[in-house]
């Protein structure tokens, strides 16, 4: 049992609850970004750029102005004022190096889809077909869009990645060597809510409606970029229809939207199209190196790794590829590099696992490579090199319970009756496959605040800026609560999304569940300490002489942790110190622990099977067993887990973004063109939680999980595929002319 957590069996953190926000979501009642309303409501339609790269010559809005109901048309040259400055445009999760993208600050083209102008009109088809009357004139200069193009301009880039030892000599020494590149292309968000901000005008002040991971984030963002006081400018987010990472960072429609509004003093609504969502973020294309020697027992004598990404012309942004290898397993030495080329397009973003999802494919791949090459069994190869400790800051982890991942997927999968040869086993006409991979992640957590207001009928309420992107916050969020306070679940109410309540991080990179939880947890307890105080108030109270650590609040009442007997209603103290309510904001307060390493840790087991003929692969079982440490909700997380298994199903066969670099444009800028998995590319997913308590981590053993569910998945299937057909594709999406070829 971690520290500070009182001694009784659990009523709702670790169940399978249903979300408390799915009734409203399946009847309509939730309301995203683009479907809120007012009465002066005008309705405003980007139009892109069709160039990569240069400047725009001439803008003429004269046809589209002539179009009944069209009230204005905004480009650079009519633009209210907006910040000059690159910082006026720097969110919380900008990169470090460079300057933010400006929309509609100048004339200059920096990215094919870029937003050069603004449509509004009084209703939204007007403004759609406005936007198509817009003449535009362009002095186009030459782009490059195409990595492997630019890969020998990119710099390398400062990654706290230490190198250990002389990792090019033990290479080559090795007993066995390993060296190949692993390609991983552009891939897109794709989230099913479009990109929509809706801003109420109010008199001066703006109600901001917008698709966001971090209404506060977006909120100083806009103050920044128009020179609006904070109090003029309140976000809100109630509802989010996926982002996976794409709303991280404010994106263009919320400065168009709020441009409008101030421009025209009324309400302006920007949604953005499927096909102007591929001119956002995405997930960069990267070339990973992987270069592995082994002694003929399997221990790593060396382990290098070199990444080069693409990163905009404006901003340098990055994550980390490259030091997975020192947290997963043990090598006698290591070195990695990271490197970036600067390409005419939108600065990258943050995906789902960001960094992880890429190296970790690569470094997955790499290790099933040598295990081929040691004739050893891929599981074998990874229990011989397993480490301890997270090498790259020679320190041991919290808790790592890998191993047992391992030992519970493959039992559950089946393992041990793979036969090791390729193409030697066979369904009917299909060649079988069995592949399987290493995941990792980091766990991580933010500084959060939260409010809960109990009243004296057990009302309980929590308020937090935090977002709920879809993972199932508001759950979580209502779960730890009612444990905490003692109340049903349905006595809670959970406000989140509003940028004027108590202070929250973007919600991203896993942190959520862990940092609100134990914000949460703190409030409770001061409001327990208030209760309890109430109740050794009262006449012949049973509670005298404990401390707030000796009781707990259960059933409605406050009750002595080592004698359930003694307890009073938590309505009895409240009416008898004469309380209608009881309010208290507290922080999560993490104390800054260094000296573990904190990461969560996966096993995956992939089953292929591919048509011999055609070369077609269907995906048919996935067996991914995850250590997160202390999960609040079996039946969200597993949900989280399995949306992280379909995404690495995509990422391994679907995913690719078409480019035409000789116009720096993405050809297949729909969800028909670029492929994503669909019901039927889905077979069998099974998803295990292996007990992984945690104490040194937090107080609660909170972990997350949103990342974890994707990092390995493509791999897994990748290695499965070659166990199948004994092909081996380097280069993601693996699709039929690759197998073919």
């Amino acid at each position: 049992m971690p520290d500070n957590m009182p001694d009784h069996t659990s009523t709702y953190i670790g169940t399978a609850t249903s979300r408390v926000d799915g009734r409203a979501k399946v009847t309509g009642a939730a309301k995203y970004a683009g479907e809120f309303t007012a009465p002066d409501l005008a309705y405003g339609v980007v139009v892109s750029s069709t160039i990569a790269r240069g400047r725009i010559a001439s803008i003429d809005p004269s046809r589209a102005l002539a179009v009944e109901g069209v009230i204005d048309v905004l480009t650079h040259k009519n633009r209210v004022k907006m910040g000059s400055k690159d910082d006026d445009y720097r969110d919380d999760v900008a990169p470090h190096g460079g300057a933010p993208f400006r929309p509609l600050y100048d004339d200059k083209v920096h990215f094919n889809f870029q937003p050069v102008a603004l449509v509004v009109a009084e209703d939204e088809d007007t403004a759609r077909f406005a936007a198509t009357l817009v003449e535009i004139n362009y002095n186009s200069e030459s782009s490059a869009t195409d990595l492997h193009a630019r890969r020998e301009q990119a710099f390398k880039v400062d990654k706290p990645v230490k190198p250990r030892g002389d990792a090019l000599k033990a290479l080559a020494g090795a007993a066995v060597r390993h060296d190949a590149e692993y390609v991983v292309p552009i891939e897109y968000h794709n989230p099913m809510e479009l990109f929509a901000a809706t801003v109420i005008w109010r008199g001066g002040k703006l109600i901001v409606y917008d698709k966001t991971q971090g209404v506060q984030n977006v909120q100083q963002y806009v103050c920044g970029v128009f020179g609006l006081k904070s109090e003029n400018v309140q976000v809100l987010s109630p509802f989010v229809g996926g982002a996976f990472g794409s709303g991280l960072r404010p994106q263009y429609e919320v400065v168009l939207a709020a441009m409008g509004a101030l421009k025209l003093k009324r309400s302006v609504r920007v949604v953005l199209s499927r096909a102007q969502m591929y001119g956002l973020c995405y997930r960069p294309a990267t070339i990973e190196r992987l270069a592995l020697g082994a002694h003929a027992d399997g221990t790593l004598a060396a382990l290098t790794h070199e990444a080069i990404a693409m990163t905009s012309q404006h901003e340098s942004f990055s994550r980390n590829d490259i030091g997975w290898g020192d947290v997963l397993y043990r090598s006698e030495t290591s070195r990695a590099t990271h490197r970036l080329a600067k390409l005419d397009m939108p600065t990258p973003g943050d995906m789902r696992a960001p960094g992880a999802a890429s190296g970790v494919y690569a470094l997955e791949c790499a290790m099933d490579e040598l295990a081929v090459a040691l004739k050893m069994d891929p599981v074998e190869l990874r229990l011989h090199c397993y480490s301890d400790q997270d090498q790259d800051k020679g320190l041991p982890f919290s808790s790592k319970q890998l191993k047992e991942c391992y030992r519970q997927a493959a039992n559950a999968f089946g393992w041990t009756q793979r036969n090791p040869e390729p193409r030697s086993m066979r369904d009917g006409h299909e060649l079988v496959g069995w592949g399987m991979a290493s995941g990792v992640w980091e766990a991580l957590q933010m500084p959060f605040a939260t409010r809960i207001v109990m009243t004296a009928n057990g009302h309980v309420e929590v308020a937090s800026a935090a977002s709920d992107i879809g993972t199932g916050t508001y759950t979580i969020v209502a779960q730890v609560a009612a444990e905490r306070l003692g109340v049903p679940l349905d006595s809670v109410t959970v406000k989140l999304g509003d940028s004027s309540l108590p202070k929250a991080q973007v919600e991203g990179g896993s942190w959520t569940a862990a940092s609100i939880s134990h914000a949460i947890v703190n409030a409770a307890d001061d409001i327990r300490a208030e209760l309890l105080k109430a109740a050794q108030a009262m006449p012949e109270t049973p509670l005298q002489g404990l401390a707030p650590d000796e009781v707990m609040l259960a059933d409605g009442a406050i009750v002595a942790s080592s004698d359930r007997s003694r307890r009073i209603a938590m309505a009895d103290a409240m009416r008898h110190a004469g309380m209608d309510r009881i309010e208290k904001e507290r922080g999560s307060d993490f104390e800054k622990e260094q000296s573990h390493a904190h990461n969560t840790h996966s096993a995956i087991f992939a089953e292929v099977k591919i048509d011999e003929e055609l070369g077609v692969i269907r995906v048919t079982r996935v067996v991914n067993a995850v250590a997160a440490g202390r999960i609040i909700n079996t039946k969200t997380a597993a949900s989280q887990i399995m949306g992280g298994v379909v995404w690495g199903i995509g990422m391994a066969l679907h995913e690719e973004a078409q480019l035409d670099h000789r116009f720096g444009r993405v050809m297949n800028a729909n969800i028909a063109e670029y492929h994503v998995p669909v019901n039927a590319d889905v077979h069998d997913i099974k998803v295990i939680f292996v007990d992984e308590p945690d104490s040194i981590i937090n107080k609660m053993g909170i972990k997350g999980v949103g990342e974890i569910g994707i990092v390995g998945v493509a791999s897994a299937i990748a290695n499965a595929v070659y166990h199948a057909t004994g092909k081996r594709v380097r280069d993601l999406p693996i699709t039929l002319d690759k197998l073919a070829g």
